[in-house]
């Protein structure tokens, strides 16, 4: 009988934590930020969401020493929406499920804080993130033209997609 070595694991199965977002998490995330997007946040585009209490998370493997960010998300919480502003995956832990889980946290995140809806705007050139927001239950509600920066030099625009999931919340408890 062959003897077969184990492959990697491609998912990893790390319990995985978010934590608030601070100013010594920004060269990893700028990093991470320019690495992702061809029109990335600046630093002061994440100290200005910090500053304006925006919900900033840097999401974490538990056990994990030293502890690196495996994605973060920014987001702007309203009376009836939490609106997503950024999100993005290391790009070395990618197509591993981080996504993914990222979103359910944004979801329960919402859900405890009695927010039924998330909103998102979206590239439609960015046919991954499409995918995984429809894979979650997102669905297109209307679209923001010329919203994105598609190239500086020539001042060309890329319209949003605008998504949204309704969430079915348990019922509101009042104290007496």
């Amino acid at each position: 009988m062959p003897h077969y070595t184990a492959p990697q694991p491609v998912v990893h199965l790390a319990e995985l934590v978010l934590e608030l977002m601070g100013d010594a998490d920004l060269n990893e995330v700028m990093a991470m930020e320019e690495a992702s997007h061809a029109h990335p946040w600046t630093r002061g585009n994440f100290l200005d969401s910090i500053a304006a209490g925006h919900w900033s998370y840097c999401m974490r493997a538990v056990d994990e020493i030293p502890k690196r960010i495996w994605a973060y998300c920014i987001l702007l919480p309203a009376v009836d929406d939490l609106h997503l502003l950024n999100i993005t995956v290391n790009p070395s832990m990618r197509r591993q499920g981080v996504a993914l889980r990222l979103m359910q946290a944004i979801e329960s995140i919402a859900s405890n804080m009695q927010i039924p809806r998330i909103l998102l705007e979206v590239r439609p050139s960015n046919h991954a993130a499409i995918n995984l927001y429809e894979r979650v239950g997102f669905t297109h509600l209307a679209t923001r033209r010329a919203y994105y920066p598609l190239e500086s030099s020539s001042g060309q625009r890329e319209d949003a997609m605008v998504m949204v999931k309704t969430l079915e919340l348990p019922p509101k408890t009042y104290e007496h």
